[in-house]
This record gives structure tokens, sequence and C-alpha cells, in this order.
């Protein structure tokens, strides 16, 4: 039995009751007490914006519950290959590829359906950098500007204030076509080209700034990769010009190589990945043969194993992105 214990109970009437001073709970059994509000414990949307065309959609799905995904609203102007990140509250996403390059970064109300609204601007139009965000800060790393085609920029934007972004440091290697992923404390951005593919993992401490570390190195070198991550473990998945179907994960707190996780349904490149930190959710990119896809697949991120059909876009998607607002750079 538990038993509630407090200082005193007053004001009993037509509002209930109401208490004041310190609660002690006395159970035989763990307890942890709701977090946040009432709309921060409702998460778990994902967002999956823009994409080849390219077009303005972005999509919705409750990443706990498998099916198809909804509408949401629009971005500002149509746009593919750019970098989403998200706190609880905020998605933000920066850049855009074709039909010409961008530094527009959008933002939306997670918990509301509506069109997106102008944030601010990238130091520079870029496409395809990876992106990664605690519950303060939004990180985009390199990507492909006008001047510098494979580019070493790091840059931040604090997610809460509306304005441009920040320089942040340099990754270890310039390039574009990079995943990236985030624990509350770190952030790991992976693969990428410069022209050719690699298999460099960086890493940086998000609340700071600086140039990025060595992390280790991915299973295989590849470019056109998406991340997600709950906490502790982060997942990067399938690339190379449509001819990878792999996912393989690192331990986001300590560096080291990448190991094998499983296999996707099939071979894909610029994807896009999201994550409620129980279950990673994967969509779009293009199959072999250039077609693009409309599935969307998980898998469970603390175990390991072949990824599962969780429903369909409802537009099939080249070069999307995606945020979420229970990623792993959030803390509980």
């Amino acid at each position: 039995m538990t038993i509630l214990k407090v200082d005193t109970i007053s004001g009993i009437g037509t509002e209930g009751p109401v208490f004041e001073g310190d609660i002690e709970f006395t159970s035989q059994n763990f307890l942890t007490l709701p977090k946040g509000d009432t709309t921060q414990r409702g998460r778990g949307r994902g967002l999956f914006n823009g994409g080849g065309g390219p077009i303005n959609t972005i999509q919705y799905i409750q990443i706990q519950s498998s099916g198809n995904s909804n509408d949401f609203g629009d971005l500002t102007t149509t746009r593919d290959l750019m970098g989403s990140a998200a706190s609880s509250v905020r998605g933000l996403f920066g850049g855009q590829g074709s039909p010409t390059f961008s530094n527009t970064i959008d933002y939306v109300t997670i918990a509301t359906t509506s069109n997106a609204i102008d944030f601010g601007d990238l130091l520079n139009p870029n496409y395809t950098p990876g992106a990664l965000a605690s519950d303060t800060r939004a990180v985009w790393g390199g990507g492909a500007v006008p001047s510098q085609p494979s580019s070493n920029v790091i840059q931040f934007a604090t997610i809460a204030t509306l304005g441009n972004t920040t320089d942040f440091g340099d990754l270890t290697v310039g390039r574009r076509h990079v995943g990236g992923l985030s624990s509350p404390t770190r952030g790991v951005y992976g693969a990428g080209a410069n022209p050719g593919v690699t298999n460099v993992m960086d890493f940086i401490t998000i609340a700071s700034t600086g140039n990025a570390t060595d992390f280790g190195d991915m299973t295989e070198t590849k470019n056109d990769t998406a991340g997600c991550s709950s906490a502790i473990r982060g997942l990067f998945i399938g690339g190379d010009s449509g001819t990878k179907n792999t996912i393989e994960f690192i331990t986001i707190a300590t560096t080291g190589n990448g190991t094998d996780f499983g296999d996707l349904p099939a071979a894909i490149r610029y994807g896009a990945g999201l994550t409620d930190s129980i279950r990673g959710v994967f969509t779009g990119g293009g199959a072999p043969g250039g077609t693009s896809r409309n599935s969307i697949d998980f898998v469970i991120i603390e175990t390991t194993g072949n990824a599962q059909d969780f429903g369909d876009l409802i537009t099939a998607l080249h070069y999307p992105s995606a945020c979420s607002d229970s990623h792993g750079g959030l803390a509980e």
C-alpha cells in the first residue's frame, strides 16, 4: 500500500483539494513521477519534410504507433536536401539543394499542425548538412556550398530564439551528405563525401563550441546516410548511391568503430531517420535504379535485428529530412 503524506490540505470545495508543502511517498515499489507539462508528456511525434521535386510538404507520424503518415503543413518554399533538428517543442529545417542553393531555416511547433515560419539563415547557402540537436541547440555540420563544394563548417542556432546561425567550429574532414545524431551532451556526424565517400565519424560536445574530434570509423565507406539515436545508442542507416541496406550502431558516450545492427528491407540512399528514443524510424530515399520509396521502416534501438514495416508516406520521397520531439538528444 502507498501512503500519501502532506503538511496540510486546504481549500477543499468546488475547486477540489489544494496541496501545499512537501509531498512524501512511502512505497514498496519503484515510482517515477511524470515529467514536464501535459504537452511534453504527449510527445512522440516525428516529422518528415521536403524532398525531391522539390516539394514543400511536411508529414507527421506518431512514432509509438505504426501507420501511415499524415499531412502536417507546408514549408515556406519547396525544398529538398535539408538538415533537420528539433527540441521537445520546435522543429528546424535548414538548407536546400534544388532548384538553387538556399540558407533558409524554417521552424514549426511540433505539437501543432501548421505551416512553417521563417526562423533565420544558415551562415551560407548549403545542402545536405548533417543535423543534430540537444533541447537547447540545433547544430549543422558539413554540407556543400557554392564556394566550397564540401564544407567543414559546423554552425549552431539556439532553438528557442529566432535568428541566424553562429559558427561552432570545424569537422575533421569537410564533406557533404552527412548523417547526424546525438545524446543530450554529445553529437556525432557520420560518413559523407569529399568528393569520394568516407567512413569518418566525428563528435562534438553540443553545449560548447570548438572543432570536432575523431570518434572512430563506420563499418563501410558511404555517404547519403541517415542517423537517429536514443540517449545511449546511435544508428546510421543505408547510403552510398542506393547500394547499402545496412544499419550500424555506436555507443555515443564512448568512442570507437561502428558495429553491425541489421538490415533494411531494401538498399536506400537519401533517406531520413527519426526516433522517440525507443524506436528508430526510417523513410524515403532512393532504391536502386533511382526510384523513390514511400515505405516507412522501424527498429527497436536498444536491440539488434532487421527493420520492420511501419507504414507508408503520403507520397514517395527522395531527399527528405526528418526530426522528432523525443529523440535521444533531449534530456528527460
